[in-house]
Parts: structure tokens; C-alpha cells; sequence
């Protein structure tokens, strides 16, 4: 999905809310919202099956690269709670603001039990990996293109819907600054921690672990480059590790959400510009939404100069 897609599919939902919505077309579009993120997960699973060099080379790979994404995520989670002890406080930033803005704090109301997507999102993978794999195993890489599209539109314009009844947003974001840039950088440098400790430990060679564990998450142009630059293994961990990122995400959101307020964006990572941008905004709350937004967008932007540039670091 191009950049500027996601900036004018929530304009669009904003604008769709600008006088408000009555309550049931509201509950109408958070049903469509989240049947467009199943779809989603769906076809992040399908990429996986339908996937043959992934599938043969799990068993003996998967491992090094779930071991990788892991400690990607870890270490970006640590590095992005010390700026939110330190420089970044973003919940209490969150809590001046509404104050400011005159708006009362009420705290949620308890779910009776966890969120049926905590489960619903897993599932939703595991089952496009076994139809991908399985039952239609020759399905277009353009079908799988166009649903995911067609759910990522869905989502961003639904999501711009609910920001319009929290405009909160766009003042958090002022109240960030140029802080903001401080995020992607820990979420990098986290990646780079993971990809030389592990890569290390594992007696992987570091071009290949230290590339992909910070590609953060942008799976395509990394599996590409890295098969170019040093051939087919180093492709799949290029890959592999990137899509399991949004897949830990995912199984790993009840967690993240109680490290901090910021954990589930520094997981999220690149993919808080499309397929990660609606859960990890679910989790961090709308609020937060555009900055976990334009973290995945920097990001985005950021690895095409970091793949040839970590080619001249490692040979």
C-alpha cells in the first residue's frame, strides 16, 4: 500500500463522522471493522502457506527466526519503556491533555473475560496458513493482493470514523513533537540488539540476522533484497522473521498492553502503518492512534535506505 492511502482513507472516514454518526451505523462500522481485520490475518496466514520456500524451510529455520523476531520485539519493548520513564511519558502526557481539553476520565468498563480478538486475530492466521497450504494452495498472489487492500481501506476508513469522536488525536501528536522521531529509532535499534546478540548465539551470519531482525517488520522488500544480495536462505529469514513479527504481535497484544502504553506500537513496528495499525490502535487507544500510525510510517520509509546501507556494513 502506497504512503499517502492510509492518510486519505482516515481523512476520508473522518470526514464520513465530522457531525456524528448516529450509535447503531457507529456499531455498524466497528462490526465491519473488525470482520475486515479477520480478513487480514486471514491473508497474512495465506502468505505464509501458500508460501512453498517458508513451508519447507520452517521446520529447520523457524526456530532461528521466531528466536530473532522475539528478541527484536524484546528489545525494542525495553528501549521504548525507558523513553517512556524518562523523556516520553506517554500516558501522562495523554492525561494532561485531557484535562486541558476539559474531558473527563472515566475508566473503561471492565470486559467480563479478554477480548474475543485476542483470539478470534490467531486463529484467523492459523487458518489461512492451513487453507493456504492445504485447500488453495494455487491462489493467485493478485487475489491475496486485492484482499488485502480491500480490508486494509476498510480498516484505515473505519478507523478514521472513530478518530472523529476522539480528537484527541491530533493534539497528542502536537504535544509529541519531534519526540516522535525518538520511537522508530528505539524500535531500530532494538532490531539491531536482537540481530547481533542472537545472530551471534545462533552462529547466524550476521548480514543476514542483523538485516532482517531490523527490517522491523516490513516482510516484502527485505525477503527480495536479501535473496538478491546472499541468496535464497537468507531470503526466507528476511521473510520469515518479519511476517512473524506481526503474528507475535498479535498472539502477544494481552501482554504488551500491560507493559506499558507504547509496548504494543514498538511491536507493532513497521507494520503500524497497514496490517498492525488496527490492533496495536485497539490497544493503545485513539489517542495514540496517528502517532503509532506515523511510527509505521517513518519506518517504512526508512528501511529501503537501511537494507543497501546494512549490505555496505556487512558485506
Amino acid at each position: 500500500m502506497t504512503l499517502y492511502i492510509p492518510f486519505i482513507c482516515l481523512a476520508l472516514g473522518f470526514a464520513i463522522n465530522w457531525k456524528g454518526l448516529p450509535k447503531n451505523v457507529l456499531r455498524i462500522i466497528d462490526l465491519i471493522v473488525t470482520l475486515s481485520l479477520v480478513l487480514l490475518m486471514g491473508v497474512i496466514g495465506l502468505n505464509i502457506g501458500t508460501s512453498e520456500q517458508v513451508m519447507n524451510n520452517l521446520g529447520r529455520i523457524g526456530l532461528n527466526c521466531l528466536i530473532l523476531c522475539l528478541g527484536a520485539i524484546f528489545f525494542a519493548v525495553v528501549l521504548f519503556v525507558i523513553l517512556e520513564k524518562t523523556i516520553m511519558p506517554l500516558e501522562e502526557i495523554r492525561k494532561k491533555l485531557l484535562m486541558e481539553k476539559g474531558i473527563k476520565m472515566d475508566l473503561p468498563k471492565e470486559r467480563k473475560g479478554p477480548d474475543p480478538l485476542l483470539f478470534i486475530m490467531p486463529l484467523a492466521i492459523i487458518g489461512g496458513v492451513v487453507l493456504g497450504r492445504f485447500v488453495i494452495p494455487d491462489i493467485s498472489p493478485k487475489v491475496m493482493d486485492i484482499l488485502l487492500y480491500v480490508s486494509l481501506v476498510l480498516l484505515y476508513t473505519g478507523t478514521g470514523v472513530s478518530m472523529a469522536s476522539a480528537r484527541t488525536a491530533f493534539e497528542y501528536l502536537k504535544k509529541l513533537g519531534f519526540r516522535i522521531l525518538l520511537m522508530p529509532l528505539a524500535i531500530f535499534l532494538g532490531g539491531v540488539i536482537s540481530g547481533l546478540l542472537f545472530g551471534k548465539l545462533l552462529g547466524i551470519d550476521l548480514a543476514w540476522s542483523v538485516t532482517s531482525a531490523a527490517s522491523l517488520g516490513y516482510y516484502s522488500l527485505p525477503g527480495a533484497f536479501m535473496t538478491e544480495a546472499y541468496g535464497v536462505e537468507a531470503g526466507i529469514y528476511g521473510f520469515v522473521v518479519n511476517v512473524l513479527r506481526d503474528v507475535c504481535t498479535v498472539a502477544l497484544m494481552p501482554i504488551l498492553k500491560r507493559i506499558s502504553k507504547g509496548a504494543p506500537i514498538a511491536s507493532g513496528a513497521g507494520g503500524c502503518m497497514d496490517s498492525m495499525f488496527v490492533p496495536v490502535s485497539r490497544a493503545v487507544g485513539m489517542e495514540l492512534s496517528l502517532v503509532a500510525l506515523l511510527v509505521g510510517v517513518i519506518i517504512t520509509v526508512f528501511v529501503p535506505f537501511w537494507l543497501p546501507l546494512s549490505r555496505m556494513i556487512f558485506g
